[in-house]
């Protein structure tokens, strides 16, 4: 095989970078994975954590609006839904270090967006200004029949 002076200088830079990536990812410590199961939590025995911290960001699994207790979706509609969803979440950014000040994005489901004004005014009173991205979408059904989903994400500076 023969190359041009160009193309083996870029194939020996290449091999080089590479060898360089390779060092320094070899140098940087390993970033843990690890389940996030607060004491105050619902538990529905479903396959699933809560949450997940990894490094610096959790990862929160959709928490319903579910009795820590009983496990049983709370009565009152949306609101009070809502209200104990993030109750529920708010356990679980304790349980890593963090608060609602660490969330960065939230994915809502909402069973109507009949209820999107109600889900609204309780969110607010979590996120009054500079609230995190977020993304509301409207689904056929959630599990036991609940009118809100959230899940959400989290990073600790």
């Amino acid at each position: 095989m023969t190359f041009s002076r160009a193309g083996a200088a870029g194939l020996i830079l290449g091999v080089l970078a590479g060898a360089a990536l390779q060092t320094v990812a070899a140098q940087q410590p390993q970033q843990r994975r690890r389940a996030i199961r607060p004491e105050k939590a619902p538990n529905t025995g479903l396959p699933f954590s809560p949450g997940v911290l990894a490094g610096g960001t959790q990862y929160i699994s959709g928490h319903l609006g579910r009795d820590p207790v009983t496990s049983t979706l709370v009565s009152g509609g949306i609101e009070a839904e809502t209200r104990q969803s993030l109750a529920n979440i708010r356990e679980v950014l304790r349980a890593a270090g963090m608060d609602f000040t660490n969330v960065t994005s939230v994915t809502a489901y909402i069973a109507s967006f009949d209820d999107f004004a109600k889900f609204n005014a309780v969110y607010r009173e979590v996120f009054p200004t500079d609230p995190p991205a977020r993304a509301t979408v409207q689904v056929a059904a959630l599990n036991d029949r609940a009118r809100i989903e959230l899940q959400m994400i989290a990073v600790k500076p």
